[in-house]
């Protein structure tokens, strides 16, 4: 696996535990760790900086362009 890839499974699992942090009655659990996604995805918006995707590409490496 690449870096790019093991970001975008982190991210859908991190989002699947917000959701059963929710659907369990954690409702601040959920939201604040929904809240953490969406500023890191903010900040990789904003800056085109990913600290996760960074982190990942030192033990994994990137993808190949296709």
């Amino acid at each position: 696996m690449c870096a790019e890839k093991i970001q975008r499974l982190l991210m859908a699992i991190v989002l699947t535990i917000s959701m059963v942090l929710f659907t369990e009655g954690y409702t601040q659990y959920g939201m604040l760790l929904q809240g953490f996604v969406i500023l890191m995805i903010l900040v990789w918006a904003i800056k085109d900086f990913c600290p996760s995707i960074w982190i990942f590409t030192k033990f994994f490496g990137t993808c190949s362009k296709k």
